[in-house]
């Protein structure tokens, strides 16, 4: 029987030791923090937050691997009359529908984006100043980063057009998304895996067999003592608030004047807050040179169009700032194939959602997490990685 080392019990680990037990492999996981999840564990309390805006997206590659396990559970869709407030910031206003030239950038007949051109100039050239501005604003959602006009222009457009098809493919467990992880555990734990939390790994354990390191890249490097374990990613101001219940609020706030997201996630989940309360989830990205201060700054301008006497409402608010825990991007000249390979050598390899494989957002730690497992138990049957 093989043996399989996984340090890490976030999605990406519990992936790999899902996949890899199903192969009969013996897996152990090993998780520093007390409880499993990564950035996809919900807080304990009253108010069910994750560790900024989380979503499940249906046409994702491990949306078919979950629903055959059993593993997603209840989820709690958008009623239509919900959906139908969903509000874009442009030039200043609040609006229905996103400006004409942006649409341009959406049509079948669009041409593929190149991924050696940033998007700005691509976009440019397609649809005018304006409607390039508003789609690379739009596509934050996605991404994370401050300014999406600068990334590959292949890049952008791939979650752009993932990013438009919100609210309908986008799906969120009800509950919070530690009711995935729980069922995840649950089924690990099923298989024989074997989970110690409260497990720092300060070095790659010796004669266990394959290891699989399901951390972040930051956390890797250090693991490793690899340097060229580093990638672009984002840097977000999240911002969580609580405000008594008010008909009229909007569903979601895009800001296509600069980037940012505010979405009220108990439009779709009521068990999200107390009773007469609504929960309020945002990302606001920020330039290296910014504070989380300026970012919620831009939040708070979000909210004032959107939630009208949202400061007298407010029973709970945090913010904070996320540095490099947002997913890759990709700049001009680079896509997915040249971010850190999986492969490591010496029976070492790296999941996560800043190496080498394609997706959005929590599809690349699922894709990695699926190539590993392949290339640690040399399995035919690998996951094609171009088609996926």
């Amino acid at each position: 029987m093989h043996r399989i080392t996984v340090i890490g019990g976030g999605f990406a680990g519990l992936t790999a030791a899902i996949t890899a037990a199903e192969a009969g492999a013996e897996v152990t996981v090993y998780e520093a923090h007390h409880t499993l999840g990564g950035r996809a564990r919900t807080a304990e309390g009253p108010y069910r937050t994750n560790e900024g805006p989380h979503a499940l997206y249906s046409a994702g590659p491990h949306w078919t691997w979950l629903k055959q396990r059993d593993l997603i559970g209840a989820l709690a869709p958008i009623p239509p009359l919900e959906a139908a407030r969903l509000r874009l910031r442009h030039k200043g206003a609040l609006r229905r529908t996103p400006p004409f030239a942006m649409l341009k950038l959406l049509r079948r007949s669009c041409q593929q984006a190149p991924a050696d051109a940033d998007f700005m100039t691509w976009a440019t050239g397609q649809a005018g100043a304006e409607g390039a501005r508003a789609a690379a604003h739009y596509s934050a959602v996605a991404l994370f980063h401050h300014d999406p006009g600068s990334l590959s222009a292949a890049f952008v457009q791939e979650r752009l057009r993932r990013a438009m098809k919100l609210p309908t493919e986008a799906n969120c467990p009800r509950g919070g998304w530690a009711n995935v992880i729980d069922r995840m555990a649950g089924r690990a734990w099923n298989l024989g895996v074997r989970m110690e939390t409260l497990a720092q790994v300060d070095a790659v354990p010796a004669d266990r067999g394959p290891v699989i390191v399901a951390t972040s890249l930051d956390a890797a490097r250090r693991l490793l003592k690899d340097a060229s374990l580093t990638w672009t990613s984002g840097r977000t101001a999240l911002v969580d608030l609580a405000l008594r219940s008010r008909r009229g609020d909007a569903f979601a706030v895009s800001d296509l004047d600069a980037p940012g997201w505010i979405e009220r996630f108990t439009a779709r989940d009521r068990t999200l807050a107390p009773a007469g309360e609504q929960l309020l989830q945002g990302q606001i990205p920020i330039a290296p040179g910014e504070t989380g201060a300026h970012g919620v700054a831009r939040a708070e301008q979000l909210l004032d169009l959107a939630f009208e006497g949202w400061r007298e409402r407010v029973t709970w608010r945090r913010a904070s700032v996320s540095n490099g825990r947002t997913g890759a991007v990709d700049l001009p000249g680079t896509s997915w194939r040249d971010r850190p390979r999986i492969d490591r050598g010496d029976g070492v390899y790296l999941v996560g959602d800043q190496v080498a494989a394609p997706g959005v957002l929590s599809e690349v730690s699922f894709n990695s997490a699926m190539e590993a497992v392949a290339l640690a138990l040399r399995i035919r049957e690998r996951l094609d990685l171009k088609r996926a």
